[in-house]
C-alpha cells in the first residue's frame, strides 16, 4: 500500500473514505503537518494503491499496516473508520488511540439499530457501478455533499479528487460497498482500551450522527462531538474546526497511551 509520509512531530495515521485516496485530506494535511508527522494511506484497489495486491478486508489490511506503521492514533472518514475501528480494538499497542470522522460501527440499519441506511442503497451503488461506473460514482460523491453548508464546495472538491490519482478499480469498490453494508463492529465497543473521538456532521446523510454518539457511549473512554454545519466530510468544509478538536484530544491521548 502507499503512505505519503509528511510533517513533524508525534505520529498520526489517516485513513480515506470509499472511492477516494489520501489526497482528500490536503487540508488536515496543510494544517497538521507542522505539528504531527502525518502517515497517509492510500487503501488497496484506492489511489497509488490500485495495483496493491491486499485484500480490502478489515484483517489484511490492518496486518499489512501494522507491520510498517509506528504505533500511533488512527483516524478513519468513513469506510476508513472501519479499519482504524479494527486496528484499536485488535491492536491497541499499534493503534494507541482512535478518531472517528462520520463513520460508524454499522452502516446500515436494522431492527436493532435504527442509524444506518437501507442495505438496499449500498446494493444498488454495487449494481449501478457495473452499468454506469463515473455516474455511479460521482452520484454517491453527491450524497456525501449533500446537506453540508457549503454543499456545492463540497461536492467540487471530491468530484475533483476522485480521479486524481486514477479510476479506483471497480472490483474494489465492489468490495468496499460489502464491507459498508456487511460489517458490523458494535460489539467491539464495550472493550476498546484506547481513547477514542467520535467526530460527527449534523448534517451527514451517510452517517447518522445519533450513531456516533451511540457508539461513543458504549466505549470506556469515548467522546462524540457533532459539528451542527458539517456534512459527511467535515475536514473538506469544517478543516479549523475539525484541527480544533484533533488537537485537544491527541495530547491527552497520548498521555493515557503512555501511562
Amino acid at each position: 500500500m502507499h503512505i505519503d509520509i509528511v510533517g513533524d512531530g508525534p505520529p498520526l495515521v489517516l485513513l480515506h473514505g470509499w472511492a477516494m485516496h489520501g489526497g482528500v485530506f490536503a487540508p488536515l494535511r496543510e494544517r497538521l503537518r507542522r505539528s504531527h508527522t502525518l502517515y497517509i494511506v492510500d487503501l488497496p484497489g484506492h489511489g497509488l494503491s490500485r495495483d496493491s495486491t491486499c485484500a480490502l478486508a478489515l484483517e489484511p489490511v490492518v496486518d499489512a499496516l501494522a507491520r510498517v506503521l509506528p504505533p500511533a492514533p488512527w483516524l478513519g472518514w468513513s469506510l476508513g473508520g472501519l479499519f482504524a475501528l479494527h486496528a484499536a480494538a485488535t491492536r491497541p499497542d499499534v493503534a494507541t488511540s482512535l478518531v472517528m470522522v462520520c463513520a460508524s460501527t454499522r452502516f446500515v440499519s436494522g431492527r436493532d439499530w435504527p442509524h444506518g441506511m437501507a442495505p438496499q442503497v449500498f446494493r444498488d451503488f454495487a449494481s449501478g457501478l457495473r452499468s454506469d461506473y463515473r455516474g455511479t460514482l460521482d452520484r454517491f460523491i453527491a450524497l456525501e455533499a449533500f446537506g453540508s453548508d457549503d454543499a456545492r464546495g463540497e461536492l467540487r472538491t471530491l468530484r475533483a479528487e476522485v480521479f486524481a490519482r486514477g479510476e479506483p478499480a471497480t472490483r474494489v469498490l465492489v468490495d468496499g460497498l460489502g464491507l459498508l453494508e456487511s460489517v458490523d463492529l458494535r460489539k467491539t465497543l464495550p472493550g476498546l482500551q484506547v481513547p477514542s473521538l467520535w467526530l460527527a456532521g449534523r448534517r451527514d446523510r451517510l452517517v447518522d450522527p445519533r450513531a456516533m454518539h451511540a457508539a461513543a457511549d458504549r466505549t470506556r473512554a469515548g467522546v462524540a462531538v457533532t459539528l451542527d454545519h458539517a456534512g459527511h466530510a467535515p475536514f473538506l468544509t469544517h478543516a479549523d474546526a475539525v484541527v480544533e478538536r484533533l488537537q485537544a484530544f491527541l495530547p491527552d491521548a497520548a498521555a493515557t497511551a503512555a501511562d
